[in-house]
């Protein structure tokens, strides 16, 4: 009894000591990583800072980057403008285009078979005048007919400048070679390489030079035409009285003047027949010998005026009578 005794109380020593053990373990534990989220809180902001400042890095390289190639359209459009005074409005449409900054290309001018005049000219503006400059010349009149278009030659913009940039090296490179070059066969050779590479170089910079002129310089073609007589509305109603009096007056009228003009046809003709009639009546007539009437002898016993008596036939011997 007294053995179990002096047990009990050695274990329930021991359980105490390894209980503070664990507490202190625990304790220890807890500091550290206490220290350990304190030192990644004390790391935090450098490493934020650190990727502000590389985000700031990149956004600097992004700002610094080259910007896309703007987008090269070729603009045109056509437009026709009925107008009271062709040439007012000609000059209006130079003086819109030359304050816009472009200028006049082509110009002609004609009139139809009613002495309409008609101008149609070709302007050049600016690109990014070309909407106000639109709008402005449709305002002059009455607007007839208007197309746009629009095309995108960036994809060739960009290929003919490629293709300018890699002439231009092929070229330095042949004349590197003709600077080395010692034999006559091989300079020759040569001189004709470049000949050929330069002219594609022309080619392609003229090309270049005509993309740059039509996506600048948008194209507007003019057309302005004069205003036709306004004709009178037809009515619908059944003709009255006074328009068949209107009509019949204009007939009237329209033959009187056909007449007038028949007889101002007909009288230089008249008046010199009529002065060749009267010449031979008055002058040339009464000039003319006149015939003598021949004379004839009446037979005896003839009344004037009755014709002579035949005279009576022989009579002739009747047949079979002897002769005394």
């Amino acid at each position: 009894m007294q053995t179990a005794r002096t047990v009990r109380p050695v274990r329930v020593l021991a359980a105490l000591l390894l209980t503070s053990a664990l507490a202190l373990a625990g304790c220890s534990a807890a500091d550290d990583g206490g220290g350990s989220s304190s030192d990644a809180k004390a790391a935090a902001p450098g490493a934020q800072k650190g990727a502000a400042d590389s985000g700031s890095a990149s956004g600097a390289k992004a700002s610094g980057a080259p910007k896309l190639t703007a987008s090269a359209i070729i603009r045109t459009a056509s437009l026709t403008v009925q107008v009271k005074d062709v040439p007012k409005a000609l000059d209006d449409a130079r003086t819109t285009v030359e304050t816009a900054g472009g200028f006049i290309g082509n110009e002609s001018t004609s009139r139809d078979a009613r002495g309409h005049e008609r101008t149609r000219v070709v302007l050049r503006v600016p690109s990014e005048k070309y909407d106000q400059v639109l709008g402005d010349l449709e305002g002059t009149g009455k607007l007839i007919d208007r197309s746009r278009k629009a095309e995108d030659v960036t994809d060739q913009v960009v290929d003919v400048e490629s293709r300018i940039k890699s002439q231009r090296a092929s070229v330095a490179r042949v004349r590197e070679l003709m600077d080395k070059a010692t034999k006559l066969s091989d300079v020759v050779s040569l001189e004709g390489e470049l000949s050929s590479r330069e002219a594609d170089l022309e080619a392609l910079l003229a090309q270049q030079a005509s993309l740059k002129d039509r996506t600048s310089l948008a194209t507007i073609t003019l057309s302005l035409s004069e205003t036709p007589v306004k004709k009178a509305a037809a009515k619908d109603e059944d003709p009255g009285f006074l328009d068949a009096l209107a009509g019949g007056w204009h007939v009237f009228v329209t033959l009187l003047r056909w007449i007038a003009l028949a007889f101002g046809a007909v009288l230089p003709f008249a008046a010199v027949a009529a002065l060749v009639v009267f010449v031979w009546v008055r002058l040339v007539r009464p000039r003319l010998p006149r015939r003598p009437a021949p004379a004839t002898t009446a037979a005896p016993g003839a009344v004037p005026g009755f014709p002579a008596p035949s005279p009576a036939p022989a009579q002739r011997p009747a047949e079979g009578r002897e002769e005394h």
